[in-house]
Order: structure tokens, then C-alpha cells, then sequence
């Protein structure tokens, strides 16, 4: 089973995007963009508030 964790080495500004990428092994951009547009689609408060409750409670991914 995955588990989804804040990425420390690809983040750009928290982590949450670089983690999802990571746990679903997509690429980094990919899933950068896709946020983009659901902030322009959605009037941006909806993603930005979950990006933020992402960053809050997903950890860290542990060393190793």
C-alpha cells in the first residue's frame, strides 16, 4: 500500500505536488500543472485551501 508524504527533495514551494508525483510515480511538472489549472477552474480558494490542509497534515517522508 502507498503512503503519501510531503516530498523533501523536489518541492518547490511545500511539497504537496512533489509528494503526489512521487507516491504515483508521475512526473513533478505534471501534477504542478494540473494544480494550476484547478486554481484558475475552481476561483482558487477550494485547492488552495486543500494544498494548505495537505501541507498541514501529510508528513514528512522518513530518510531512506
Amino acid at each position: 500500500m502507498r503512503k503519501l508524504y510531503l516530498s523533501k527533495k523536489n518541492r518547490k514551494i511545500l511539497g504537496v505536488c512533489a509528494g503526489i508525483a512521487e507516491t504515483y510515480d508521475i512526473d513533478p511538472a505534471v501534477v504542478r500543472l494540473a494544480t494550476v489549472f484547478l486554481f484558475l477552474a475552481t476561483a482558487i480558494i477550494p485547492v488552495l485551501v486543500t494544498y494548505i490542509l495537505g501541507w498541514i497534515f501529510l508528513p514528512e517522508k522518513p530518510a531512506g
